[in-house]
């Protein structure tokens, strides 16, 4: 049963899982990895507007209970300076220890171990911050970033300051930077395999590289008045489409790259700005939006290049949603991020 009701028809809430945190949610992701002790994981990070915030992973308590809003817990909780602008669960669901990734003024990487007590608590850890700029004591805002999922070694991120910056993770060293916008570069996506990776930015662009020759750039899609553009997803099941959208906008731009500069096709149904997009992990022709309305809206794409005019499910949140996180380990669970709420939905 889904949590959310096909559109334009009512239906009953059925698993709903809310967590509230003590601020403003932002930052969110799903571990990969799968935990015996606990069906979901996730982490998530305070938007507050000063140089304190925190990350705190979510746990579910193991066992049955009929109150679905007890059944999250706080794992851990440490500090960050400034709110995380991106975090991400290493893709390596082989490895022994979880590692995370955050961005803000730099990147760093943390490890979440197990407190060893039995009590499902954990340990975290700051394993590594990586800071490029050896020259000056300013640092350009980081705004997003990817971790490969082919290549757990390999971290891309955006900045503030027109650079995308490759990591290698084992060695904490910037393997390449590169001037990939004219303005800000908002966030970062790597398509499935390890070398394509395209940026978006203030500039209104969306640019595709190649890590194996840098010294070219194409540029997919330009915004009609050169809006800014937001955030970024690529397909991960059909990697032709991407997913963009302009700043203060209520449609969904969904990119095919075999076809630059056209999108091919427009996702209204909000009332509001859209603030995320998450592609389906398992699907190829689904994807979900999410805004300022505290609508969840889920797409199926299966008819482009048909106009797609309609959403096939829908969910009403209590707030406007400032993020959306569809999980690759567990595909019936879809998170959203609303007010000082974490709210996981099944889809």
């Amino acid at each position: 049963m889904s949590d959310m009701d096909a559109a334009g028809g009512g239906g009953q809430r059925k698993e709903i899982y809310t967590y509230a945190a003590p601020w403003t949610v932002f930052a969110m992701a799903w571990s990969h990895r799968p935990d015996s002790t606990s069906q979901f994981r996730l982490a998530i990070g305070s938007y507050v507007e000063q140089y304190s915030n925190a990350v705190q992973i979510v746990k579910t308590r193991p066992g049955l209970t009929d109150d679905l809003g007890s059944r999250l817990y706080k794992a851990c909780e440490f500090d960050h300076p400034y709110p995380c602008t991106k975090i991400l669960w290493s893709p390596d669901v082989s490895a022994t220890t979880d590692l995370l990734a955050t961005t803000g003024d730099y990147l760093r990487v943390w490890s979440a171990t197990d407190d060893g007590m039995g009590t499902g608590m954990l340990t975290p850890k700051k394993v590594a911050l990586l800071n490029n700029n050896k020259t000056s004591e300013y640092c350009a805002p980081l705004t997003a970033f990817d971790w490969n999922e082919t290549d757990p070694n390999i971290i891309g991120t955006s900045s503030i300051d027109t650079t995308c910056t490759i990591w290698d993770v084992s060695t904490q060293t910037a393997k390449t930077q590169l001037i990939a916008h004219d303005r800000e570069v908002f966030d970062l996506a790597f398509a499935r395999g390890k070398d394509i990776f395209a940026s978006c930015g203030a500039d209104g662009s969306v640019r595709m590289f190649d890590l194996r020759s840098l010294e070219h750039s194409t540029i997919i899609y330009e915004s009609p008045k050169l809006d800014p553009l937001l955030r970024l997803e690529w397909n991960k099941q059909d990697p032709n489409y991407l997913a963009t959208f302009m700043v203060d906008s209520r449609r969904t731009i969904i990119l095919d790259i075999r076809v630059p500069s056209l999108p091919v096709a427009e996702l209204g149904g909000h009332l509001g700005c859209v603030n995320a997009t998450a592609w389906a992990p398992h699907s190829s022709c689904h994807i979900c939006t999410a805004g300022d309305d505290a609508q969840a809206l889920i797409w199926d794409l299966s008819a482009m290049p048909k106009p797609v005019e309609d959403p096939i499910l829908a969910y009403n949140a209590d707030g406007e949603i400032n993020n959306l996180q569809w999980s690759a380990s567990q595909p019936d669970w879809v998170s959203i991020a609303f007010n000082d709420k974490l709210q996981i939905l099944r889809v």
